[in-house]
């Protein structure tokens, strides 16, 4: 059953999700896919308010903990698997052969993945080096914070912590980058924070993964944490989700790891936790 909001600030948020939804997240059905590890692991609730029922009333680290506990129950998305799926995530709404790029905002044929100079690959907005979980079915191939990118701005970013400033990114229009961070651009601010608190929330250090963490510094090298903070609490707030975020999120909810991003849901919780 597909999830559908019922309170009245949510309205926009449930027509995001019926809108471009792959004709494989067909109502009442449980979705699962070739590139899943392994079988949806619940039936799916039929409200947001549902899901996050165990949530309701907590803030802080209680909150934290609650939402961990809601989220960790998911599908696996193989790392090959994680191509295919791209492509249906990020698809271009006003283009259905194309992705759009997170950091460039270029739409671009979705048949242009590889590891040519201008090809797409996959990006990981949580660096895999923060935390050394590589390409490990988990933290490495989790839908919500892997986006479509052009190959040579994905080298540029590297493993760059995110802060203000520096210089122009070729092939990424309005995002800057220096020695030791990276700026994306305004339109997807938001998005690089709410993914990255997922991040911090969903990785405790169960599953055999470090504890991811964040924090208010940059040069986080290979430590599992992530700054900083309170720029990205700003960004959540000036940037707050969109049409195609909202559509994303349903869309791994309903075909993929059938788990959400809480903070795409609700973006208040971000002050709620930190």
């Amino acid at each position: 059953m597909r999830i559908s909001r019922t309170a009245p600030w949510a309205a926009g948020l449930a027509a995001a999700a019926l809108f471009l939804i792959p004709a494989s997240a067909t109502a009442g059905q449980h979705r699962t896919t070739a590139d899943t590890a392994q079988a949806a692991p619940q039936a799916y609730p039929v409200t947001v308010d549902a899901y996050y029922a165990a949530a309701a009333g907590k803030t802080g680290a209680a909150l934290k903990t609650a939402l961990h506990d809601i989220i960790k129950t998911q599908s696996k998305v193989s790392y090959d698997g994680v191509w295919n799926a791209l492509k249906v995530t990020d698809q271009d709404p006003a283009n259905p052969n194309n992705v759009i790029l997170v950091y460039s905002g270029r739409s671009q044929s979705k048949s242009t993945n590889g590891g040519g100079a201008n090809d797409w690959n996959r990006e990981h907005v949580w660096a895999k080096s923060h935390g050394d979980f590589g390409t490990a079915t988990g933290p490495g191939t989790d839908l919500h914070h892997l986006r479509p990118e052009d190959v040579t701005v994905n080298s540029t970013r590297g493993n760059k912590d995110f802060d203000k400033g520096g210089s122009p990114v070729a092939e990424a229009p309005g995002s800057f980058t220096d020695a030791d961070s990276f700026e994306p651009r305004d339109a997807v601010k938001g998005d690089v924070a709410r993914m990255l608190l997922y991040m911090a929330v969903r990785y405790d250090g169960g599953d055999g993964f470090a504890d991811l963490e964040m924090n208010d510094r940059v040069n986080n090298g290979s430590a599992p944490l992530f700054g900083r903070i309170s720029l990205l609490k700003q960004w959540n707030q000036m940037d707050p989700p969109d049409a195609f975020e909202q559509r994303r999120n349903q869309v791994i909810y309903d075909t993929y790891q059938h788990n959400r991003n809480p903070f795409v849901d609700h973006p208040e919780w971000v002050n709620s936790i930190w």
